[in-house]
């Protein structure tokens, strides 16, 4: 498969708070674009700063800005993500389990399927959010559907390391019985005790 050239790309590009375009990479020079300057290609999902692209970097010879981010996810958002996050995973495990218990008659393989339950289920929601907080969309599918996404204090994507201890910190929030959580109503990055310790926030998508 032939490798894609990136001047062969085609961008939308804000103009006086209106999308133009597209452009070629040619044509956006001919606009004489600035990094600051709102692009989106047909595969983003949003609008971004034409400095956070690399391939914009490359071409233009800007540089990426580290702005510290300034809309943040509020409790009752983070609160309603993890529901839904909670559901989800839950159902991966819980459908399978009722339709074993409907096969099977022995009591105590019914219990032991319970109580895995209880373990596998946590389990698996503590690698999920590892995994997705890290990936490329920096967050859970349920952050994603409220538009929020973790990142840490500079707005950056997190590393797996980070992510880990990020999630791992949750820990120190459980066991003050919930006010860890609860300090995100007392400091204007809204940060609960396990983002305070590993320097990471929830941030709202930027509009346009």
């Amino acid at each position: 498969m032939p490798a894609t050239n990136n001047s062969d790309q085609q961008y939308l590009l804000v103009i006086n708070g209106k999308p133009e375009g597209p452009f070629t990479v040619d044509e956006l020079k001919q606009k004489r674009i600035r990094p600051t300057d709102f692009v989106r290609t047909d595969g983003m999902d949003d609008y971004k700063e034409a400095h956070e692209l690399a391939e914009l970097r490359e071409i233009f010879g800007f540089h990426k800005r580290i702005v510290a981010p300034q809309y943040f996810g509020s409790f009752d958002q983070r609160l309603l993500a993890s529901v839904m996050d909670w559901f989800m995973v839950s159902m991966v495990f819980v459908v399978p389990a009722f339709v074993a218990v409907l096969i099977i008659n022995d009591k105590l393989v019914r219990i032991i399927i319970g109580i895995s339950l209880l373990i596998l289920i946590p389990l698996a929601k503590i690698i999920y959010h590892i995994v997705m907080e890290c990936s490329v969309k920096q967050a859970t599918y349920g952050k994603q559907i409220l538009k929020i996404r973790v990142c840490d204090i500079y707005g950056q994507r997190l590393s797996a390391g980070q992510s880990i201890g990020r999630n791992l910190a949750k820990i120190c929030s459980v066991a003050t019985l919930g006010i860890g959580y609860l300090m995100a109503f007392f400091n204007k990055r809204q940060q609960c005790l396990h983002d305070m310790i590993t320097d990471t926030v929830i941030v709202k998508d930027r509009l346009v």
